[in-house]
């Protein structure tokens, strides 16, 4: 097999060998699979899916975090050229997330979830959004037993 056995044997002076190639083993496991960006087809060539990528960053950027529904009316409003549809432009939204220009976060709305797109993580306006929507929902009821006991 690829790892040799070495996950699986020992040291013969301490016994520590079994727990640290176990622990490599565990940890290369556990690792997140990367983007495979040879099996998304923007289905446009190299050369205009790159303008039809930078032009969405562009809408991203300019209106801060977007749903998927806003970031089409967004990009059809800026008048947006060489996307098909809506579902060609998830897929372009796809290979830009592989590409690591855009992060798609969830944003905890009551008992669902809203994904945002957002262009950079690290943009001030993206960390006030995120603690400022924390903040705002609260998803519990006071307790009634709680109310009894204070009176």
């Amino acid at each position: 097999m690829w790892f040799g056995g070495g996950a699986f044997r020992a040291s013969t002076s301490t016994g520590s060998g079994l727990i640290t190639n176990a622990t490599a083993f565990v940890r290369h496991f556990s690792r997140k699979r990367a983007e495979n960006l040879r099996k998304i087809n923007p289905k446009v060539s190299f050369p205009e899916a790159n303008s039809i990528a930078r032009d969405l960053y562009d809408v991203v950027k300019q209106h801060g975090p977007l749903t998927i529904s806003n970031t089409w009316v967004q990009a059809k409003d800026s008048g947006l050229s060489g996307l098909n549809s809506k579902t060609h432009m998830k897929i372009m939204l796809k290979w830009m997330r592989g590409r690591k220009m855009l992060k798609l976060f969830p944003n905890q709305v009551g008992s669902t979830k809203k994904f945002l797109l957002c262009s950079l993580p690290e943009d001030p306006e993206v960390t006030e959004f995120r603690t400022s929507s924390a903040v705002k929902v609260q998803n519990r009821k006071p307790s009634v037993k709680r109310k009894k006991q204070k009176k």
